[in-house]
C-alpha cells in the first residue's frame, strides 16, 4: 500500500466532509442557485473541456480501446451542452430535503415523523463517462451533500476539468471542496476510499458488474 495515496485520499474526504456542513443547512434557493451555476461553468468552461477530453481520447484510441467505450468517452459541445442542461433541469426539481416521507402516530401516543435529510459525503466512484461528473455533483449538491469523485483512468483529465469548473462555481456561497475529484490514476485510490467509513456516508458505485462487485466485497463504506 502506497501511504502517499492513502494520506492523500484520507485528507480530501475529510475536506470534503467538513464542506458537506454548510450545504446542510442551505435553503432550497441556496441549491438551486448553486446548481445553476455549475451549469454556466460548464458552458463558459466548454472549450477547456473539449481539450481535456481530446487528451482523453487520443490516449484511448493509441491503447486500442473499442469503438463503444471510446463513444462513452467522447465530449463535444453539444453533449457538454446537455450536461449544462441536466443541471438546469436538475435546478428545477422540488427541493427534496425536508420531505416528509411517513407519518404515524404509535400505540403509545408518540407522533412518529420520518423526513428526508441530507447524508452528509457521498463517495461516487465510476468508469469512462465523464458527464457522470457533472450529473453526480449536481445531484449532491442540490441534495445537500458534498460529494468525493473517483472517475475511471481513461477519462482522467476530462472527469479532472469538469470537476474543477464545478468547484469553482460553487464558491460564491459554499466550500469549493464540496465537489471534490480524486485526481489520480493510482488503482489503490479506489480501495483507500472504500476504507474511509465514518467519514464517507455512503458509496455509490456506477459501472460494470465488476466494479459493483468489488465495492459490495470490499467496502467498508455503506454502498
Amino acid at each position: 500500500m502506497s501511504v502517499d495515496i492513502a494520506t492523500y485520499v484520507h485528507d480530501l474526504a475529510v475536506a470534503a466532509k467538513a464542506a458537506s456542513a454548510s450545504l446542510a443547512t442551505a435553503s432550497d434557493e441556496q441549491g438551486q442557485e448553486a446548481v445553476r451555476a455549475m451549469a454556466a461553468a460548464l458552458r463558459n468552461g466548454v472549450d477547456s473541456i473539449v481539450a481535456a477530453n481530446e487528451l482523453d481520447m487520443s490516449a484511448a484510441r493509441d491503447a486500442g480501446t473499442s469503438a463503444g467505450l471510446l463513444d462513452r468517452l467522447l465530449l463535444t459541445p453539444e453533449r457538454v451542452e446537455g450536461m449544462a442542461a441536466g443541471l438546469e433541469k436538475l435546478a428545477e426539481l422540488p427541493d427534496p430535503v425536508g420531505r416528509v416521507l411517513d407519518h404515524r402516530v404509535l400505540a403509545s401516543g408518540v407522533d412518529l415523523t420520518r423526513v428526508s435529510v441530507p447524508l452528509g459525503l457521498v463517495a461516487m466512484v465510476y468508469e469512462a463517462r465523464p458527464n457522470v461528473t457533472a450529473d453526480a455533483a449536481g445531484i449532491c449538491i442540490r441534495t445537500g451533500n458534498a460529494c468525493i469523485l473517483r472517475g475511471g483512468s481513461l477519462a482522467y483529465h476530462s472527469c479532472a476539468m469538469i470537476a474543477e469548473l464545478l468547484a469553482d462555481a460553487l464558491e460564491a456561497g459554499f466550500p469549493r471542496e464540496a465537489v471534490s475529484m480524486i485526481e489520480s490514476t493510482d488503482r489503490e485510490a479506489t480501495g483507500e476510499l472504500m476504507k474511509l467509513r465514518g467519514i464517507v456516508d455512503v458509496l455509490i458505485p456506477r459501472g460494470g458488474a465488476g466494479l459493483i462487485q468489488r465495492c459490495v466485497r470490499e467496502s467498508l463504506v455503506p454502498v
